[in-house]
């Protein structure tokens, strides 16, 4: 696969987007997992507004996408997106975080909303 050169100005904007631990882990997650903003809620134990915010924004520059299932949005990567193979590059470095979605699992909390 050849890997072309993202430009300066758009790796920054994706940098400062990923800049933020709460975007940043979000991303980690939905590496391997499709989840529901309700998942998030339960990880991060704060309200729905701010994870939708910190999903807007991950989603208007198209690093997201969401899907309806019923009357719920999964949010999973877009790796159709033109940044995805420089953001793969730096999820590959970060922890796992699947252990945050074991937890809610075993707390019967996985997906509340459904």
């Amino acid at each position: 696969m050849i890997q072309t050169a993202i430009e300066m100005d758009k790796a920054a904007v994706i940098m400062k987007l990923l800049g933020d631990k709460t975007r940043l882990t979000i991303m980690k997650l939905l590496e391997n997992n499709d989840c529901c903003v309700c998942e998030f809620v339960e990880i991060f134990q704060t309200s729905q507004p701010a994870i939708s915010q910190h999903l807007r924004k991950l989603r208007d520059v198209g690093v997201v996408k969401e899907e309806r299932r019923g009357q719920w949005i999964f949010y999973s990567i877009n790796i159709e997106n033109e940044f995805y193979p420089f953001i793969e590059q730096i999820l590959a470095q970060l922890p796992n975080q699947d252990e945050r979605l074991i937890a809610l699992e075993k707390n019967g909390t996985r997906i509340t909303c459904c």
